[in-house]
């Protein structure tokens, strides 16, 4: 099998068990990317049979986070399919009968044992020098179970109301092996896998078991997860061996984790809280808790760069491209360029994705953005007005809000004069010259940047004056700050009735402050 079969049909498969990780948003993603390249289908499952770890409102958060970023699935628990329930919960009577396939079958069995009889095997071992316990081909001859107590015992215990689970029979010194899209051949040999619990004593079944047939039943042909998952694989292998599924196997494709900032380890909600950048894609309330963790769309991140940024961490195009669109990822996307290792997560490089993306917008779709966040603007100045701040110092933003901050000593009446910049570079000295700077740009008939500019130079030259000593003056009395875009083109925006009246505002408030 391989990634050019028709009719892919990929899932992204995530336990409501809290908020959506940023490293789960890319187990979706290229499942959604990969799905799309070959026109095939993209399957929201929600795997919920741990129902101890529920949490209420989680796949609502799965849902809502994954439209945000616009990877709509194709068949899923919201949008239906033929292959439903898509809720593990909701599956609960099917995957019964595939477990006494495997009891019939010699391939599993029932076992009996409590915790504490388990705790105790565990420390016998422990003593006897075996560091890692497990319940396995040799430790399961004598605990309590179907092998050890025969069928029919196990089968009056079962009657009788004693609570069971039942593991999966895993044979002793054999080889496994399959071919990972991204690892290339694994090998693992069952001595070192342990009988696992497939189907639990609460009636759920575990998710190794439901895994399996769930991706058999909806005909999964590509298993696109997280690196976590590459020690159940062999397990998962094995299990299609057991109920005769090996010509249906899906291709597995165990991604690259995403590593912390600092240090090694995969990334965590510790990381972002300790570093200051979210770790989640929208804001996340627990129901039981005050604390809110902040979410990339409230703190103003585009989705398309936010999702940009996330392809990314594990894959490269091959070439020197670095922005693209969710279209351009689809046409571009493939597993052959999904490296091994871990990728650092780079919240710099995620802002400055999300600069790339607003430089990519046009003015107008910038202008509706911002008069969103604070429509009194377009009540003080006229939309030509705005696009035109907007088109001056879009260049010097990173969000939309940036917009807003930059632009304004052009959008607020009123500016703030930076204290550091006034006790840097504010010379009382050289104040006459401001005033008489001042009225020779007044005087300009046409008040546009070329002329602002010569007017301005002319006058440094004819009074022997330095860039310098003149320049960072205006700028503070203008604009309240040293830095920004071109002054010439900001003092045609402003005006010059504006201009003059701040550079007298200035003159005295500053001198009074």
């Amino acid at each position: 099998m391989n990634e050019e079969i028709s009719n892919i049909r990929v899932r992204f498969a995530p336990s409501p068990t809290g908020p959506l990780h940023i490293g789960g948003v890319r187990t979706a993603l290229y499942n959604f990317l990969f799905a799309r390249k070959h026109k095939g289908t993209f399957i929201l499952r929600i795997e919920d049979t741990d129902q101890k770890r529920f949490v209420p409102g989680a796949e609502k958060y799965i849902l809502d986070a994954l439209n945000w970023c616009g990877l709509t699935p194709d068949e899923g628990p919201d949008m239906g399919g033929e292959k439903g329930p898509y809720r593990q919960s909701e599956r609960k009577e099917i995957y019964l009968s595939f477990a006494q396939q495997l009891l019939e079958s010699e391939h599993a069995y029932y076992a009996f044992d409590t915790p504490e009889e388990l705790d105790e095997m565990r420390n016998k071992m422990k003593a006897s020098g075996v560091l890692s316990p497990t319940y396995n081909s040799i430790t399961r001859s004598s605990m309590q179970n179907s092998l050890t107590l025969g069928m029919d015992e196990a089968r009056k215990r079962i009657d009788s109301g004693d609570s069971y689970v039942i593991r999966i029979k895993m044979p002793r010194n054999q080889e496994i092996k399959f071919n990972d899209k991204i690892r290339g051949w694994v090998s693992v040999n069952t001595n070192h896998i342990d009988d696992k619990v497939i189907y639990k004593s609460d009636g759920m079944p575990t998710y190794h078991l439901a895994n399996v047939v769930d991706d058999y039943l909806m005909e999964i042909t590509h298993v696109i997860r997280g690196e976590e998952w590459l020690p159940s694989a062999p397990l998962h292998v094995f299990l299609y061996q057991c109920f005769g599924w090996s010509s249906k196997m899906p291709v597995f494709s165990h991604l690259p984790l995403i590593l912390k900032p600092d240090g090694n380890g995969k990334l965590s909600k510790r990381d972002g809280d300790r570093l200051g950048f979210p770790v989640f894609p929208l804001n996340w309330r627990a129901s039981d808790q005050n604390e809110i963790f902040s979410g990339y769309k409230e703190q103003g991140f585009y989705p398309e760069a936010f999702v940009n940024m996330l392809a990314f961490l594990g894959w490269n195009p091959g070439t020197e491209q670095e922005i693209f669109s969710l279209s351009d990822l689809i046409s571009e996307f493939s597993l052959d360029r999904v490296g091994k290792s871990g990728s650092k997560y780079d919240y710099e490089k995620t802002k400055w994705f999300n600069q790339q993306h607003l430089r990519l917008k046009s003015d107008s779709e910038i202008f509706e953005t911002i008069t969103e966040l604070d429509n009194s603007i377009v009540e003080k100045f006229s939309r030509e007005y705005i696009l035109q701040v907007i088109s001056l110092v879009k260049e010097r933003a990173i969000f939309d809000l940036d917009i807003l901050k930059e632009g304004s000593c052009f959008l607020f009446n009123e500016i703030n004069f930076d204290d550091s910049a006034v006790n840097k570079k504010w010379n009382p000295a050289f104040i006459p010259h401001l005033k008489s700077l001042s009225d020779k740009l007044f005087a300009i008939n046409e008040f546009a940047e070329k002329n602002i500019e010569r007017v301005f130079h002319d006058y440094l030259q004819q009074h022997n004056l330095g860039l310098g000593k003149i320049m960072p003056m205006l700028r503070i009395a203008t604009t309240g700050r040293l830095a920004g875009p071109s002054m010439f083109r900001s003092l045609e925006i402003m005006g010059k009735e504006k201009m003059l009246n701040r550079i007298t505002e200035a003159i005295d408030t500053i001198k009074n402050g």
